[in-house]
């Protein structure tokens, strides 16, 4: 299975390694350098090793704030893996974990604010200590230094300061608790949640990064944490003369009367974040002027169980099976953008999205539609897994709910493939399994179904589609109906031929009946559906994959929104 993993994943797992690497070296290098610097001899006097757990999580926050935009650049994305279609298909499909890395980013970077913080904790506390002690100890020597000019080494320079006075009043201090504030509601609103059930909650407080980019480049600008400066270095060198600072006479005749002088750190953060930042500034530039162009709304159907489509029309749009569009509706919001999966084919003249209540936003779009016909903008097409399907002799669709929706877009594909007589699809077989929790939402789908069922049995390729409805959260009213209609031809449920089955899918039984039809084929399984679907559905394309590279082999692929 491992191996497996890494034939699918190789990308994924180098980009993994390196990520890794890079942060290992980055925290170990600077620990090791602060840790042992000699221009940094007497800063370890005063704060002790926290000054390099402070510094070396500081170089790795920086490295990871500059990653963090990077997957998140559709348009970049979009544009990678368009110069990417002569490359593997397991490369470009790499480019839908940009969402994985995204959060791993992120939770880096809670990590190293949490060690950062703590370590910056014990500095002022050190700080304060040496700046209040009285006896003639080397921190108490040094934090007496320079009061009256800008050479000093202790930034606490009364003993009144408090820790809690120098984290609201000095740049560091504020700008660390604004960042930090910042980081932990982004974190806290993005579960899958809240971004499911509160997506405007999520979309407002994950614009706080602004806050925290802001608050990062201001950050080290005080240059609180210092060093011995190299001129400074070369007059009173610390192997020399530190013995001396603590037992001065007044007639010094040595070379190292002179007080040991010091200077800031340079800010450094705004070097790590600006290529990023400006590349961001781009994409939403672009953002921008794609979703001034006109779009307009050539069909608005109200489906069964509050489902709404929208047929629409723009200049220039051209769109693949499986991909997504970023929808706003000015007179709802002007600043929320949603996601939306395409359920149009490419052949159609428009493309279209079905929307259910899933939140106050699409409550209130599904309400204004009853009524009039807003403005809409749309940003996109982008690009995800899905698209791949048609690379795969075999391909095992999975849709949960909702999640059905990029593959109402491929069957439709398939169909008007089928009427043209197209010579490219590589697809021979197709299985499509739909899980859903009740009746309503199976209605907006019945159509396509029906009609697909009946173009496939008109043309003779019946057995090309095999699809299997899972009815997931079943009442006795539709038992009992289910009871009363057993023998009819078509399904109580749904009034299409193949039957509605009750309750969960059986993976290992599904798999083990591809694996022996196609033993030979490379099975391509698409899911759109919540994570531990994945995690089965991941696992049943190791345990059914064979190792002999001329027989089966299953890859999984998985929408990300």
């Amino acid at each position: 299975a491992m191996g497996n993993w890494l034939v699918n994943h190789w990308f994924s797992a180098a980009v993994l390694a390196a990520w890794l690497g890079i942060n290992i070296f980055l925290f170990t290098y600077y620990f090791l350098f602060f840790d042992q610097d000699d221009r940094y001899f007497y800063t370890r006097a005063i704060l002790g090793s926290a000054l390099a757990w402070a510094r070396a999580s500081a170089k790795c926050l920086n490295f990871n704030s500059m990653l963090i935009l990077l997957p998140v650049c559709r348009n970049l994305l979009s544009f990678l893996r368009g110069t990417c279609l002569c490359c593997r298909r397991t490369l470009r499909k790499q480019l839908d974990h940009n969402l994985t890395f995204h959060k791993l980013v992120a939770y880096a970077l809670a990590l190293l604010t949490a060690v950062h913080t703590i370590a910056h904790l014990f500095n002022l506390e050190r700080y304060n200590q040496s700046q209040q002690a009285t006896d003639s100890s080397l921190p108490a020597v040094l934090s007496k230094m320079h009061l009256q000019d800008n050479k000093w080494l202790n930034p606490i320079h009364s003993n009144e300061t408090t820790v809690e006075y120098m984290a609201f009043t000095t740049i560091p201090g504020l700008t660390g608790v604004i960042i930090t504030l910042a980081l932990i509601l982004m974190v806290t609103s993005s579960t899958e949640f809240i971004r499911r059930n509160y997506f405007e909650v999520f979309w407002y407080t994950h614009h706080l990064f602004l806050v925290y980019f802001a608050g990062l480049v201001i950050h080290g600008i005080a240059g609180l944490v210092r060093g011995q400066t190299e001129q400074s270095m070369a007059e009173v060198h610390p192997h020399r003369c530190a013995q001396y600072l603590t037992q001065r006479d007044q007639n010094c005749t040595r070379d190292c009367c002179k007080d040991p002088e010091f200077g800031s750190i340079p800010a450094e953060s705004w070097k790590w974040v600006l290529a990023p930042i400006i590349l961001y500034i781009f994409e939403r530039i672009l953002r921008v002027w794609r979703a001034q162009q006109k779009v307009v709304v050539t069909k608005v159907v109200m489906h069964p169980a509050r489902v709404l489509e929208l047929q629409m029309h723009k200049k220039g749009f051209h769109m693949d099976v499986g991909q997504y569009i970023f929808v706003n509706c000015p007179a709802i919001s002007l600043l929320e953008w949603h996601p939306f999966t395409l359920t149009s084919a490419p052949e159609e003249d428009f493309f279209s999205i079905h929307i259910r209540v899933a939140g106050d936003w699409t409550e209130r779009l599904i309400d204004t539609f009853q009524s009039e016909t807003p403005r809409i903008e749309v940003d996109g097409p982008f690009g995800t897994a899905s698209e791949d399907v048609f690379q795969y002799e075999v391909a095992m669709l999975v849709g949960a709910g909702i999640g059905v929706t990029p593959f109402a877009s491929i069957l439709k594909s398939i169909w008007y493939k089928f009427q043209q007589g197209d010579q490219t699809l590589k697809t021979k077989k197709i299985y499509f399994y739909w899980l859903c929790r009740d009746t309503g939402a199976f209605a907006w789908f019945n159509d396509l179904l029906a009609s697909l069922e009946q173009k496939m049995a008109e043309s003779g390729k019946a057995d090309f589609l095999t699809y299997r409805l899972f009815l997931t959260g079943w009442d006795t009213s539709i038992a009992n109906n289910v009871a009363l209609h057993f023998d009819t031809a078509t399904d109580t449920v749904t009034g299409l031929r193949q039957k509605t089955i009750f309750g969960r899918p059986m993976w290992n039984t599904e798999f083990a009946a591809v694996a022996a039809a196609h033993p030979r084929s490379v099975v391509g399984v698409f899911l759109c559906g919540p994570g531990a679907l994945a995690k089965s559905l991941q696992k049943s394309c190791h345990q059914h994959s064979s190792l002999d590279p001329r027989k089966v082999k299953f890859y999984f692929n998985k929408e990300n929104f």
